[in-house]
C-alpha cells in the first residue's frame, strides 16, 4: 500500500537535551572520544544495536529513558562539555589560515573551495557507504582537513545498500547481504532550496534525464555532499544508479561514474560554491572534466582549447593501482553513446574524443580508459607511496614518449591515517598524558614531542595493550557466536566458539581485502612448521584474520574458505580465527589488540596500504614484505622485513621463500622477544619495539601530514593557478591555449644544428666542460622553449640513467641560428653520458611535460 502523505520524523528532545541533536549530526563524535562516551552512557545497548549511529539511537530510545538523563546533572555536564569541545573544534583550525590568509586578501579573491571527488568514502560505522582501504583513507582525508580548517567539500554517491555485509555459510564460504541504508535515521542532511523543497540536480543521459537529489554529512568542519538517484520521477533502473557500490556490470558503472563526475559538478554549481581546486581520489570521477568544459565553452563563451587549459591548470588526479587492469576501461560504443554530445558540443570527431581517454591515440579499437583520461585532464598527478611513485612512473611512461621514466610528471604522496579515528581510547589517553593533546597532528619535526614516547613507563604501556589484546578476545568470541547463532550452527560450533583464543598469547592480525595478490594464506604454506608454533608448550602464536572478497572474485573467496577449511580440519579452530564483516569498528579493536601486524603483498603490487599504519600508531609492529608504505618506513626498528625487496619472475618460487622467510622471522625473532620478560611480566624489548612504532611512524604516516602535503604542493598551486587563468573573462587562459596550439604546430620544423664541447670525452671529476648548442627554431622564439643538457651515468645498455637536466643559457643568434651555452662538470668518476634536449617553456605550463613534447639531440 503506498502512502498518500509521507512525513520525515525527527527525533523530540527535552530542551536540556537539544545540544545532543547537533553533536549526533557531526561525525566529529567519530574521533572525539568524550563524545562518544556521552552517546555509550545515554543506552550502551542501543549504541552497539544501532551500530554506533547516534540519530537512529535518539530517534528510538525510549521518552523515559530521555526524560531519565535530563535530570541526571552528570550526564548534563557531560553533554556540555562535548558540546563545547565541538564548538571549540568548529571556531579553532587555523592552519590553512595562516598558510593562506595573506595570499587570498591579496587576491582578493572569494572563498575559494577544494572539490575532493571519490567514489566511496569510510567515515564511521553507521555509514557503510565504503568497499575498504581506498574509501577509508578518503574518510581520513576529510577528517584531516578539518582538523587543518581546509576549505575541502567531498562529493559522492550516496548507496541505498552501500557495500555488503558478510557472512560465511557451513563450508565458509562467503556470502553476501545487502542492508538497506535508512537515510533519515542516519547523521544525514537532506539539501533544500529556500522555499524548503529537495534540492535537485539534472543529467542527461541518452534519451532522458535523471534527476538527483543531495546530501550532506558533516565532518567536522567539511561538508561531504552526496547524491541519491532513488527518486521519483526516476526509472527504476535509473533509480538503482546509486544502489550499491561497485555492483552491477559496465553499464551501471558508467552511469554510476557520470553520476558522479558529471553531477557532482553540477551539484557543486547548484550549491554556488567558488570551486578553485578539482581532486579526483582514482579515476571514477573523471567525466568531471567533460562537464567542467562544456560549462566554459558555453556559459563563459571559451573555445574547446582555452576551456581544457582552465580544466588542466585546476584539476589533479590520484591514483592507487599499481596495475593497468585495475583501472576502469569502457568499450568506445559505450562512450560515444552515453557521452557523444560532449564531443559535438567541443566539436571533436568521435576518435579525437576517445582519444581523450585512450592509451595509444592511433589505435582506433582500444576502450576508453578513465586513469589515461583523467591524467590528460590535470596538472597534477600522484601516486600514493614512493615506491608506488615508481611503479606508476614505469605504467604511463608512455604517455610521454622519449621522456626518462624518472622524469615521467607523476609524483608521490604517502598515504597516512587519521590517528583520532584509528587509535584506541585508552591509549589516546595514554598519549595524551605522556605527549600532550597535539600529538595526532603532530609531524616529524616535533622531534622534542616525539621524544617524549620514551619517557612512558615500559610497564604503563604493556599492560595497556594487555588490556586492548583482551578486549579483542572476548569481542572475537562474542562475535562468533553471534554470527554462528545467525546462520544456525551446531551448539557444539557455537561452544567452541566461546572459548576460542587467549588473551596471553602472542597474536598476529591479518586483515584487509582479499585480493589475490595479498597472498592471505601465505603463512599457511608449511602447517607442520605452524603447528609447532601454535602448539608450543608456554610460548604459542594465534591469529585472527579478517577481510572481504569482492562478490564476484571466485579467487578472493577462495581464499577465505581456505582459512575457514584449515582451522577446522586441522585443529586450530582455537588459534587461527576467522571474523566475518570486517567492517571499521572491527578494523579499530583489531590494530589496537594484536601484537604484530601481517602483511604478505606480492611487491610491488600494494600500492600503499594503510592498516599497518593503524596498527603502529597503536604501538605494534609489523610484519611485512617491503611492498606500498612498509618500503619507506624504518621497518628495522620499527618491525621486520620480509624478504629484502626482492622480484621473482616465479611466483610459486617466490612464495616459496618468502614464506620460509616468515617462519624464519616468527621462530628466531618475533616469539623469543615478545616472551622475553623480566620478573614481572614484562617483556622490555618488545615494548622498545612497540615505542619506536609509534615515535618514528606516527609523525610520517598520518592524513595531518599526507593533507598537509596535498595542500602545499597541490591544492594551493592548482587554485592559484585557476584565479590567474581565470582572470579577465579567462583571457590568460585563451592565450595559453593559442600559445600551445602554435608551438605543437611548429614543434617538429625546429632542428639541433650542432653541440660542441671544450674538451675530448676524456676528463677528470670536476673538470670544468663548455658546451654550446646552435638550434634552428624555425617559427618558434627563444622564449617558447627551454635548451637542456642531460647529463648522467651510461649503463650496460648505452642508456643514460638518473640524468640530471642544466638549463643552457641563450645567447643570442648567429644568422638563422640560435646559440646556447652551458658549463658542467661530472663529479663521479666512470663512464659518463652527456645529450641535449629542448622542451616547451610558458609560464602557465604546470610542468615542463604538460604537452608531452620534447625534442633529443641525435
Amino acid at each position: 500500500m503506498q502512502p498518500i502523505y509521507k512525513f520525515n520524523v525527527s527525533p523530540s528532545l527535552p530542551d536540556t537535551l537539544e545540544p545532543l541533536r547537533k553533536l549526533a549530526y557531526n561525525l566529529h563524535w567519530d574521533w572525539n572520544t568524550d563524545t562518544k562516551d556521552l552517546f555509550q552512557r545515554l543506552d550502551r545497548d542501543l549504541w552497539e544495536s544501532s551500530r554506533h549511529n547516534p540519530v537512529l539511537m535518539l530517534g528510538t530510545i525510549s521518552q523515559q529513558r530521555l526524560q531519565e538523563v535530563a535530570e541526571d546533572e552528570g550526564f548534563i555536564a557531560h553533554m556540555n562539555r562535548a558540546a563545547l569541545q565541538l564548538d571549540d573544534y568548529l571556531t579553532n583550525r587555523p592552519w590553512y589560515r595562516q598558510q593562506r590568509g595573506k595570499e587570498r586578501e591579496k587576491q582578493g579573491s572569494d572563498s575559494e573551495y577544494y572539490a575532493y571527488f571519490s567514489a566511496e568514502f569510510g567515515l564511521c560505522r553507521a555509514l557503510p557507504i565504503y568497499s575498504g582501504g581506498l574509501g577509508v583513507l578518503a574518510g581520513d582525508h576529510l577528517k584531516s582537513a578539518s582538523d587543518l580548517g581546509l576549505p575541502l567539500v567531498g562529493v559522492g554517491l550516496l548507496y541505498q545498500e552501500g557495500y555488503f555485509a558478510q557472512y560465511l555459510n557451513a563450508d565458509g564460504w562467503q556470502q553476501e547481504r545487502y542492508p538497506i541504508n535508512d537515510f533519515y535515521n542516519l547523521p544525514l542532511h537532506p539539501i533544500r532550496n529556500p522555499d524548503g523543497s529537495e534540492l535537485r540536480i539534472s543529467v542527461d543521459y541518452p534519451g532522458r534525464t535523471v534527476y538527483a537529489r543531495a546530501w550532506r554529512v558533516q565532518v567536522g568542519t567539511v561538508s561531504l555532499y552526496m547524491l541519491d538517484t532513488n527518486i521519483e520521477p526516476n526509472s527504476q533502473y535509473d533509480q538503482d544508479i546509486t544502489d550499491q557500490l561497485y555492483g552491477g556490470d559496465k553499464d551501471l558503472r558508467i552511469h554510476q561514474e557520470i553520476m558522479l563526475g558529471i553531477g557532482g559538478v553540477k551539484l557543486l554549481k547548484a550549491l554556488g560554491l567558488n570551486v578553485t581546486a578539482y581532486h579526483m581520489n582514482e579515476g571514477h570521477s573523471a567525466f568531471m572534466a567533460l562537464e567542467r568544459m562544456r560549462m566554459l565553452m558555453q556559459e563563459e563563451g571559451l573555445s574547446f582549447e582555452a576551456a581544457e587549459q582552465v580544466v588542466v591548470s585546476s584539476s589533479m588526479f590520484t591514483t592507487h593501482t599499481p596495475v593497468p587492469a585495475g583501472f576502469d576501461l569502457f568499450p568506445a560504443e559505450m562512450v560515444m553513446h552515453y557521452l557523444g554530445h560532449y564531443a559535438e558540443i567541443f566539436g571533436l570527431s568521435r576518435e579525437e574524443f576517445l582519444a581523450l581517454g585512450r592509451e595509444n591515440t592511433g589505435d582506433f579499437s582500444a576502450p576508453f580508459n578513465m586513469a589515461i583520461f583523467a591524467i590528460r585532464m590535470s596538472g597534477f598527478i600522484n601516486s600514493v607511496a614512493k615506491l608506488h611513485g615508481k611503479v606508476s612512473r614505469a605504467m604511463f611512461q608512455h604517455l610521454w614518449n622519449a621522456l626518462p621514466t624518472e622524469e615521467v610528471p607523476v609524483t608521490s604522496i604517502t598515504n597516512g591515517v587519521h590517528a583520532r579515528s584509528c587509535v584506541a581510547k585508552e591509549t589516546q589517553e595514554l598519549y595524551d598524558r605522556y605527549l600532550g593533546p597535539e600529538w595526532s597532528t603532530s609531524g616529524a619535526n616535533k622531534e622534542r614531542l616525539w621524544r617524549r614516547v620514551l619517557s612512558i613507563p615500559d610497564e604503563e604501556l604493556w599492560r595497556n595493550h594487555e588490556r586492548r589484546r583482551a578486549e579483542l578476545v572476548v569481542f572475537a568470541r562474542d562475535w562468533l557466536v553471534k554470527c554462528l547463532e545467525e546462520r544456525g550452527a551446531s551448539l557444539k560450533e557455537i561452544e567452541q566458539a566461546k572459548d576460542v583464543l587467549d588473551p596471553g598469547v602472542l597474536t598476529i592480525g591479518f586483515a584487509r581485502r582479499f585480493a589475490t595478490y595479498k597472498r592471505a594464506t601465505l603463512f599457511l604454506r608449511d602447517l607442520d612448521r605452524l603447528k609447532r608454533m601454535m602448539n608450543h608448550a608456554d610460548r604459542r602464536v594465534q591469529f585472527v584474520i579478517a577481510g572481504k572478497a569482492h562478490p564476484k572474485d571466485m579467487p578472493g573467496k577462495e581464499l577465505i574458505r581456505d582459512i575457514v577449511h584449515t582451522a577446522r580440519d586441522e585443529g586450530m579452530h582455537d588459534w587461527l580465527v576467522f571474523l566475518p564483516n570486517y567492517d571499521i569498528e572491527m578494523s579499530r579493536l583489531m590494530v589496537a589488540g594484536c601484537d604484530v601486524w601481517l602483511n604478505t603483498p606480492r611487491r610491488p603490487r600494494e600500492a600503499s596500504g594503510t592498516s599497518g599504519m593503524k596498527a603502529a600508531m597503536n604501538g605494534l609492529p609489523n610484519l611485512s614484505v617491503l611492498d606500498g608504505w612498509w618500503d619507506e618506513a624504518d621497518y628495522a626498528r620499527t618491525g621486520w622485513a620480509i624478504g629484502h625487496g626482492e622480484m621473482y619472475d616465479d611466483p610459486n618460487y617466490q612464495d616459496e621463500v618468502e614464506a620460509n622467510d616468515l617462519y624464519d622471522l616468527l621462530e628466531k625473532e618475533v616469539i623469543p622477544l615478545f616472551y622475553d620478560r623480566d620478573a614481572d611480566e614484562i617483556p622490555h624489548g618488545w615494548v622498545t619495539k612497540m615505542k619506536d612504532a609509534v615515535r618514528l611512524n606516527c609523525p610520517t604516516f598520518n592524513t595531518a601530514r599526507m593533507v598537509k602535503d596535498y595542500a602545499r604542493r597541490a591544492y594551493f598551486v592548482l587554485s592559484d593557478r585557476y584565479v590567474a587563468m581565470t582572470e579577465d573573462r579567462c583571457q590568460p587562459a585563451k592565450e595559453l591555449a593559442q600559445w600551445k596550439h602554435r608551438v605543437e604546430r611548429d614543434w617538429y620544423e625546429m632542428k639541433i644544428d650542432s653541440v660542441e664541447i671544450s674538451d675530448s670525452t676524456d676528463v677528470q671529476v670536476n673538470q670544468p666542460i663548455f658546451v654550446k648548442a646552435w638550434l634552428d627554431l624555425a617559427a618558434l622564439q627563444p622564449e617558447d622553449v627551454t635548451v637542456e643538457l642531460y647529463r648522467g651515468e651510461v649503463d650496460d645498455r648505452g642508456n643514460i640513467i638518473n640524468g640530471t637536466p642544466v638549463a643552457m643559457e641563450y645567447c643570442g643568434k648567429e644568422g638563422d641560428r640560435s646559440l646556447y651555452r652551458a658549463e658542467i662538470a661530472y663529479n663521479v668518476s666512470g663512464l659518463q653520458g652527456l645529450s641535449l634536449r629542448v622542451l616547451p617553456d610558458h609560464p602557465g605550463l604546470s610542468n615542463p611535460h604538460e604537452m608531452g613534447l620534447i625534442l633529443w639531440a641525435q
